[in-house]
């Protein structure tokens, strides 16, 4: 994910600075999940108060941010019609890439997005197995009990992972789901050194994960292959994830052509 310095605004490049501003202020307001005010967005953008009020005028009056009776700012409805219109070109790109993971693992392959708060997965391609994992698209869970949360999650900094976990909570899905900030950020530390996540037996017992974020990605977006704990195993970690990165980076250069595979 791109810094506060490198996702500010640039000048000079031949686009409309106002516009640049409004969709910065929206990331930010994103990152902040989904709700924030204007000393807020003030500090972390380094724009001026002014400015930005004028620029959350437009956008309440468009529909993409609406004001709070607390005076703060939330994301708007019309935001939602873009990003499901978004997402499906997204699932056409990624399917023939979470096709090779099938074809080669044998196991369910998804590809899944942060949304604010929550991880949706936005493609799928299932396992052959009768045994399988049943993660239907469009599925909105918690991110702190899933392989692909924590993938997505290994590119924000712990200060930020630890105010989104302020924000959702961390409830048991199972016994072996992490509850603790601290237990958290530890597990995300030893993923971002190993270049991978897992989920084990933390979203449903009896099914493991290996996920991987998809590098450079246009939106924080992370692949993975689930299925049995019993074929999943640790052991058969280390031959999936280079697969998992290497389909990653291919999803990842489809994604930034905008063609698919």
């Amino acid at each position: 994910m791109a810094s506060s310095d490198e996702r500010r605004p640039a000048t000079g490049n031949g686009g409309v600075q106002s516009l640049e501003r409004a969709f910065d202020l929206l990331e930010r307001m994103a990152d902040a999940g989904g709700v924030t005010g204007l000393s807020e967005l003030a500090s972390s953008s380094g724009l001026p108060l002014p400015t930005i009020h004028r620029l959350m005028r437009t956008l309440v009056a468009c529909g993409y941010v609406r004001q709070q009776p607390n005076r703060r700012y939330a994301l708007g409805p019309r935001l939602i019609r873009l990003g499901e219109s978004a997402a499906r070109p997204l699932s056409t790109w990624a399917r023939p890439h979470l096709a090779r993971l099938v074809e080669e693992t044998g196991e369910t392959a998804n590809m899944a997005l942060l949304d604010g708060d929550e991880v949706v997965y936005v493609a799928q391609v299932p396992s052959r197995h009768s045994m399988r994992m049943f993660t239907e698209v469009g599925r909105r869970v918690l991110p702190h009990a899933t392989g692909v949360g924590k993938a997505l999650l290994t590119q924000r900094p712990d200060a930020e992972v630890r105010a989104l976990l302020a924000r959702t909570g961390m409830p048991a899905a199972t016994d072996r789901t992490l509850t603790t900030p601290d237990a958290f950020v530890a597990e995300l530390t030893s993923a971002r050194q190993a270049g991978y996540a897992v989920d084990d037996n933390e979203q449903e017992i009896g099914v493991r994960c290996v996920a991987v974020p998809v590098p450079d990605s246009p939106t924080p977006a992370a692949i993975s292959i689930s299925g049995p704990a019993g074929r999943v195993t640790v052991e058969s970690t280390a031959t999936v994830v280079p697969l998992l990165q290497e389909v990653a980076r291919d999803l990842a250069a489809a994604l930034a052509t905008n063609q698919p595979a």
